[in-house]
């Protein structure tokens, strides 16, 4: 049998047997933001009411059944109004993918000893709504003051509604008149089929205080058995109350932000079942907060986030994924590149041993020469069990992608440096990954000999389909600038600026296009914003993750063309981004001179490249716009760092250290960690402690090949 038949063979056995982990589909089980559930919408008419938050509803803290807040649900009814409160699925990209479920469940606090006051309950789905029950059917044996867990068939809702297709669960006005008040937690589909489980003890098995939250973690679970770890604290020792719960579908340890230093404090876990049974309480463990310096909490966040890409990786590849909670076999590339370099300074920092470093990287070099390629670039999604591409987001998104191989390679490039000592291991995977380096086939994604661009995507059976040329200025310069490094299928340097930086007409108008303004539509832009000339850029400069992603490794300080030193330019956008920050021409929310930073991350309406213009500005901050720009804007960015730390960190610091984006305007924050957004903080941090990823990566004989070639162009003309 040939090597390509047992590859093959390989790979197409373990993508039979390769399957998404299931999720339950939850519509609420706790809020990080204190005074409104955004997946929801409150609609009232006439003499009717329901207390909200700009039509959304409240959330309690001194009420609930998994701690630590419920929904709020107080209304008065009236025959001559009407009311209804939809509470919406929450959706993450990557969560698809979901456990059988048959009934609707939910708890249900009511202070009244009558079920005849309660509300009507609906579906929702795409198509329409189902019809409308009763919850006073559902509701036997329910006890005035005491939490009851309320069941529906699903069925009894109509025909048509299956557990994947609902997309809200709506309460709404009844028969009844007057002025009423519930509390609901746990609103979830279910299968009616898990019964009554315990399920046994569980310990904690690590404890560490920081500045103003403790990391707790348990010992290995199963998920299957184990729904949410409860968590309980104490500050004597004696009086434990419950604080929170950890689903164990999306991480293996529970931070808690008690927004005080200095403080010591006692936790204790239990396990809850997928029928909510609780063990018995684990043994006590005390740990302390302590104020920590300005060096100390850089290193906490680097070492925070470092950990979405050493705890959180992909298991069979070592990867990362595309964001926490999400999909999780679906490795990234891009991120994965990202992330390689967060690994680096995990070793430097001593977060981890070289010995792990060392593994780690072996594993991830052993998938990647296994790995699905297309003329040697991997595509932007890859299946971590078989290795084969996975077109997340499309049919045509099925092949290579050049910009995601890009980042993947600056990272192995770093990594190749790092790994430095003359033993036969660290040596082997120096050639290695010189190897995978040297198969990417850059000059092949020109299309043909005569194009002056490189295209971003390739198809193996729709070739040129998407057939998106890369044109600066954006976050591809590093795919240009390692085309034009590649020892073996590089380009010529003058497409830096006949591609990159062409002049042609189909350049300008791609720049026009997106940047909404003939300003840096030739790639120069010689216009002032907010008192800061920008010489390079389309109109504000775009998102900041143009000036972080090509640069975590290719140093901004070394690069330098005819029209700018990307250093002082990089430093002129993030100027200009945190200027209109603290103008804030919108008016909204949170914006201030420690709250900036516009770039692309999730947000109340999904994923978007946010930036320093009205336009393109919804009340959105992702922390790695501020934190990734520490070697540009230090002090600004270091009062960012604190601000969304000491005063956001209730909400928007986790397992994972700062979530992706909020909004509060729209009360609103990130369930999500994202592979692209975590790693640029640790990285560019450590470029500004140390400069070491800008060291190594510059170390590489073609990157040092690759600036000569340019600043040779540029001497010449």
């Amino acid at each position: 049998m040939s090597k390509l038949t047992v590859l093959f063979s390989f790979f197409f056995t373990m993508a039979l047997f390769s399957q998404e982990s299931d999720y339950t589909k939850v519509f609420f089980e706790n809020n990080l933001m204190e005074k409104s559930w955004n997946s929801s919408n409150v609609e009232y008419s006439g003499n009717s009411f329901v207390l909200n938050v700009q039509k959304r509803i409240p959330v309690a803290d001194h009420k609930f059944f998994t701690p630590g807040n419920s929904l709020q649900l107080k209304y008065s009814s009236n025959p001559e109004g009407n009311w209804s409160v939809t509470i919406n699925y929450p959706e993450w990209r990557g969560k698809d993918h979901f456990k059988k479920a048959d009934i609707l469940s939910f708890w249900m606090l009511n202070d009244e000893e009558s079920s005849s006051t309660l509300p009507e309950i609906s579906l929702l789905i795409k198509s329409g709504k189902s019809s409308s029950l009763s919850l006073d059917e559902y509701t036997n044996g329910l006890v005035s003051d005491e939490w009851f867990q309320v069941k529906i068939p699903l069925k009894d809702f109509g025909s048509g509604f299956k557990s994947a297709m609902i997309n809200a669960v709506q309460f709404q006005q009844g028969k009844s008149e007057g002025d009423h008040e519930v509390f609901l937690d746990q609103i979830e589909l279910l299968d009616a089929v898990n019964s009554d489980s315990s399920v046994s003890q569980v310990q904690i098995q690590n404890l560490k205080g920081y500045e103003r939250h403790v990391d707790i973690r348990w010992n290995e679970i199963d998920p299957d058995v184990i729904k949410y770890i409860q968590v309980y604290r104490s500050e004597n020792g004696e009086d434990y109350q419950p604080i929170g719960i950890q689903n164990t579908q999306y991480f293996s340890k529970f931070t808690d932000f008690t927004g005080q230093p200095d403080q010591t404090y006692y936790y204790k876990i239990s396990a809850l079942s997928y029928d909510y049974s609780e063990s018995e309480l684990s043994a006590a463990e005390k740990v302390s907060t302590k104020t920590m310096s300005d060096e100390e909490l850089l290193s906490m966040v680097q070492e925070a986030s470092f950990n979405y890409y050493w705890d959180g990786a992909e298991k069979n590849s070592g990867l990362a994924l595309e964001n926490i909670p999400g999909r999780k076999e679906m490795v990234a590339s891009g991120a994965s590149g990202f992330g390689l370099m967060a690994l680096v300074v995990g070793a430097e920092r001593n977060f981890i041993s070289r010995d792990e470093f060392v593994i780690r990287i072996g594993k991830i070099v052993q998938f990647l020469e296994k790995a699905e390629r297309f003329h040697g670039a991997y595509s932007h999604f890859i299946d971590g069990p078989s290795g084969k591409v996975e077109p997340f987001f499309g049919k045509k998104d099925n092949g290579a992608d050049l910009v995601e191989t890009s980042f993947l390679m600056q990272g192995l490039l770093t990594v190749k440096q790092y790994l430095s000592e003359e033993n036969s291991t660290e040596k082997g995977l120096r050639d290695r990954i010189t190897k995978i380096w040297e198969g990417v086939e850059w000059d092949w994604f020109r299309q043909e000999d005569s194009s002056n661009y490189l295209t971003w995507h390739w198809s193996p059976d729709q070739q040129w389909v998407i057939d998106h040329q890369l044109i600066g200025w954006n976050e591809t310069m590093i795919t240009y600038f390692l085309a034009i490094a590649s020892p073996t299928h590089g380009v010529d340097a003058n497409m830096y600026y006949t591609g990159w930086a062409s002049q042609q007409q189909k350049a300008k108008d791609y720049r026009s296009n997106w940047g909404e303004t003939s300003a840096g539509s030739t790639y120069t832009n010689e216009t002032t914003y907010y008192g800061i000339p920008l010489k390079v850029g389309v109109g504000v400069g775009g998102p900041l993750f143009f000036v972080h992603y090509s640069f975590l490794g290719l140093d901004p300080n070394k690069m330098s063309d005819r029209y700018v030193n990307y250093f002082e330019n990089n430093r002129d956008i993030v100027e200009i981004n945190y200027r209109y920050s603290v103008a804030n021409p919108g008016g909204y929310e949170g914006y201030a001179e420690n709250s900036w930073g516009l770039t692309a991350s999730d947000g109340p309406n999904g994923y978007k490249a946010r930036e320093a213009k009205p336009s393109q500005d919804d009340g959105t901050i992702a922390p790695t716009g501020a934190i990734a720009s520490f070697p540009y804007t230090p002090e600004k960015s270091m009062a960012a760092l604190k601000h969304f730390y000491r005063d956001n960190g209730k909400f928007l610091w986790g397992e994972y250290g700062f979530r992706d984006a909020f909004n509060l305007g729209e009360d609103w924050v990130a369930k999500i960690y994202m592979g692209l957004n975590q790693a640029p903080m640790t990285v560019m941090i450590e470029n500004y402690r140390s400069g070491l990823l800008w060291d190594l990566f510059m170390k590489n004989e073609e990157v040092q090949q690759a600036m000569t070639e340019i600043k040779n162009i540029n001497t010449e003309e």
